[in-house]
């Protein structure tokens, strides 16, 4: 029983995660978008979605295939300037995101470091 809770929520996360990554391979095939551009598309999307409420509701249903990709670090940064603006006024629209989305800047920051130490980088 327990284990088939599991694979629910493992595979709503996967079939969540992977229509976002078909998306964005799509718009990189069909359109002359650089993946740069998809990706503030996508963090744009997920400031968007997180504004106007549409992201939490996906969020409980997929889990970390919702949060984990770039929808989700928009929605975070939404979410954190919306409380720093609520408990500190106007000021939270510059320290809102930046409290909301450090910890996962610096976890790839740190994680860039690490492989950083591992990679033997050679020139084309």
């Amino acid at each position: 029983m327990l284990s088939e809770v599991f694979v629910l929520i493992f595979l709503k996360a996967f079939v969540v995660g992977g229509l976002i990554c078909v998306v964005g391979q799509i718009l990189i095939d069909k359109t002359k978008l650089t993946p740069g551009r998809i990706l503030v598309m996508y963090v744009v999307a997920g400031v968007v979605l997180g504004a106007l409420g549409l992201f939490e509701p996906l969020e409980k249903f997929a889990g970390a295939g919702a949060t984990v990709p770039l929808l989700g670090f928009g929605a975070t940064l939404a979410k954190g300037t919306a409380e720093k603006i609520s408990s500190e006024g106007w000021t939270g629209i510059l320290t809102g995101p930046l409290c909301a989305g450090s910890g996962g800047i610096m976890a790839a920051v740190l994680a860039g470091l690490v492989m950083s130490l591992f990679a033997k980088p050679r020139s084309k």
